[in-house]
């Protein structure tokens, strides 16, 4: 059974409630209020199916309260695998993906690693001339040119801590056009980069909420890279210093690595996309929020609207899959323990 819900005609039908109502589901009001764990008493729901309904009704609720626009996809995994849809809100607009699109540009770049046209060890020169002045991430910070860096460690640079410089250094290596065209040939033709006078060069461009929720869940299948290559980039999307002000913020350390995430920000808008695994380390919840124009634009931190919105559906999400069993191929994160130096 699949639960389809768009927010716009649910706000115009009732569609959220009719969806509760139909599996018996309707949320507790622990879970009214944000969802403090209460939501998996024993009346909790057990079913892809009767989860996802919650979590239509958790969406709607928190979009409704961030306002501003959204357009989001949510799945969760069902019988067998196939996903049931819980959240389809203007699922096919492309819009700007900002850094949400660094993701395709990593998947690009381990595309020509898995062919030997490239390797995570290889050397980028970092120039004064190539870094972002002021840009998100950590080569911005150096202010010592130049250096260089493998492209390993560009990839977790780009991943992790949302390097903007680190998206120049992997056009060196994968030019804008060579980027769309790997893109394309793997199925996603609206997940693209913008290119610019210089070839090596490019915005992060346009995706739709349903094509990064493809690629996402095409990434966890092994479908688009080798499973080494695969295993690196969830890696980075799943490690301690990945964005946490989202989806992950009131998680433990443990849950925040059972989820994979990726955050875009510029101008008015405020993305996020990634996989929940369960403690197994299947995908059990694929998601990709889009949002914009909502109040707070120069708020790029925890506080603003649509950002508390997705911290506290995370939670809600997390609470509400805990009881189900993933499917397919598991990824466990390697063992991450704090050091003390030495």
């Amino acid at each position: 059974m699949t639960i389809r819900v768009d927010r716009r005609t649910a706000l115009g039908l009732g569609t959220m409630a009719t969806a509760g109502t139909v599996l018996g589901t309707a949320a507790p009001a622990a879970a009214e209020s944000g969802g403090t764990g209460s939501e998996l008493d024993a009346g909790a729901a057990t079913t892809p199916e009767r989860v996802a309904a919650r979590i239509a009704q958790a969406y709607e609720r928190e979009t409704t309260r961030a306002g501003g626009n959204w357009q989001s996809y949510v799945s969760v995994t069902g019988s067998g695998g196939a996903p049931v849809v819980a959240v389809a809100d203007d699922p096919d607009q492309r819009l700007e993906a900002y850094s949400v699109n660094k993701i395709a540009v990593a998947t690009a770049v381990l595309d020509k690693v898995d062919r030997g046209l490239l390797a995570l060890d290889q050397r980028l020169e970092v120039t004064a001339a190539i870094v972002v002045p002021g840009g998100d991430g950590i080569f911005s910070l150096d202010n010592a040119y130049p250096s260089s860096v493998t492209l390993g460690h560009a990839l977790a640079a780009l991943l992790t801590v949302s390097d903007d410089t680190a998206v120049r250094l992997s056009g060196l290596v994968c030019p804008a056009a060579e980027l769309n065209d790997i893109l394309v040939a793997k199925g996603f033709p609206n997940t693209q980069v913008e290119p610019v006078a210089n070839p090596n060069r490019f915005f992060l461009g346009t995706s739709t909420p349903r094509e990064t929720h493809e690629l996402l869940r095409a990434l966890v299948a092994g479908t688009v890279l080798s499973p080494s290559s695969t295993e690196f980039l969830l890696g980075l999307l799943r490690s301690p210093i990945a964005f946490t002000d989202g989806v992950r913020r009131t998680m433990s350390s443990q849950e925040r690595a059972r989820v994979a995430t990726k955050a875009g920000w510029f101008g008015t808008a405020r993305h996020e996309a990634g996989i929940i695994f369960d403690s197994a380390g299947a995908a059990v919840l694929t998601y990709a929020l889009f949002a914009d124009g909502q109040a707070g634009a120069d708020d790029f931190g925890a506080t603003h609207p649509a950002v508390q919105a997705r911290a506290r559906l995370g939670r809600f999400m997390m609470n509400a899959t805990a009881r189900l069993t993933g499917s397919g191929r598991p990824h466990q994160p390697g063992p991450r323990l704090p050091s003390n130096g030495g």
